[in-house]
């Protein structure tokens, strides 16, 4: 069995179809369904059993073993949503969830993927995508609480605590299908669109950080590449040893990116091709976002290279293209 969890929110639910994609179906869900619009992204979804979070939670505390056997954990599950200030929350969910699942993955020997982020790297520039202490500045509690699990995991791993593989995934900005729930945390091309479509124009914003008018850039990463990421480190379908291989074993934080900053105008662009051309309208940057916006990131792989993924990333338009002839193809 495979456990997902987070697994029907936006990338867990995109991981899940890649996994059926690939003929595997013995998957557990694990989510909360508070956002009920979430059931949406498993339409036409293969797993065998779901579980509410907290039962998983109080599963892995009391009763481990009633899991059966697992072969990978793809922990996606956390609270993602930047602007929550509630520090108890966000530590609970993010990292002592995280504790939880990482125990029960050393206690079965299962791989563990989980997901980081970049937000730990704050108002990082050029250059300062590293996996260095001196670039890990977050600027809230969301990216501090998954820096707190990557330096708790990184001293594990450092005291030889760890024997299995267990790698950690800081995500850059994700887009893709199945993001529909997310509401102001959705991705840049999901509202974008949604300007086109109601407003007959894409609102960017002006100058500002010492970019000009819709050049503030990002490193925008398709959906389908983390899925294939998570599944490499966990060697799960395609990425499984061959018969009489031995499974290798990885370890480590690394940055999942597509390693190319991209500017806000080259994302409008990009969704042109797709829901035709429209004005672009530049509007002056929020004085509430001034000291907490990154106008700029760029994801270093190094550290993926090194711990041996050598796949190709998806450039942003082949990715747009992609992401809706999916949502075209789901009725999304």
């Amino acid at each position: 069995m495979y456990i997902v969890t987070g697994g029907a929110g936006f990338i867990g639910s995109n991981l899940v179809h890649e996994l059926n994609a690939n003929g595997i179906t013995d998957i557990l869900i694990v989510d909360n369904f508070a956002n009920a619009r979430k059931f949406l992204n498993l339409h036409g979804a293969r797993y065998i059993d779901y579980m509410d979070k907290r039962e998983f939670r109080r599963v892995l505390k009391e009763s481990p073993n009633s899991l059966g056997k697992t072969e990978a954990i793809l922990h996606q599950g956390a609270c993602s949503n930047t602007l929550e200030d509630d520090g108890v929350y966000m530590m609970d969910n993010n990292f002592t969830y995280t504790k939880e699942v990482l125990r029960y993955a050393l206690s079965v020997e299962a791989p563990l993927v989980f997901a980081s982020t970049a937000a730990v790297y704050g108002l990082s520039g050029p250059g300062r995508f590293t996996l260095t202490i001196e670039n890990e500045r977050p600027l809230n509690i969301y990216g501090y609480s998954k820096l707190v699990f990557d330096h708790y995991f990184r001293n594990e791993l450092k005291l030889g605590h760890i024997p299995s593989t267990v790698v950690g995934l800081r995500y850059f900005n994700v887009y893709g299908p199945r993001e529909q729930h997310k509401g102001r945390m959705a991705s840049v091309i999901h509202h974008f669109t949604k300007q086109m479509k109601e407003q007959g124009k894409v609102r960017l914003f002006a100058g500002t950080g010492g970019y000009g008018d819709g050049e503030q850039r990002r490193d925008f990463v398709y959906v389908r590449d983390l899925a294939k990421l998570n599944m490499f480190f966990a060697q799960i379908g395609p990425y499984a040893p061959k018969a009489g291989e031995q499974a290798k074993i990885y370890r480590g934080v690394a940055n999942a990116g597509s390693g190319k900053s991209r500017t806000f105008n080259d994302v409008a662009r990009a969704l042109m091709t797709v829901h035709g051309e429209c004005p672009i309208e530049y509007i002056p940057f929020p004085a509430d976002l001034e000291g907490r916006y990154q106008h700029y990131t760029e994801a270093d792989l190094g550290t993926l290279r090194e711990l041996g993924y050598t796949g190709s990333m998806t450039e942003l338009e082949a990715g747009i293209t992609e992401t809706y002839a999916t949502m075209r193809e789901t009725g999304e």
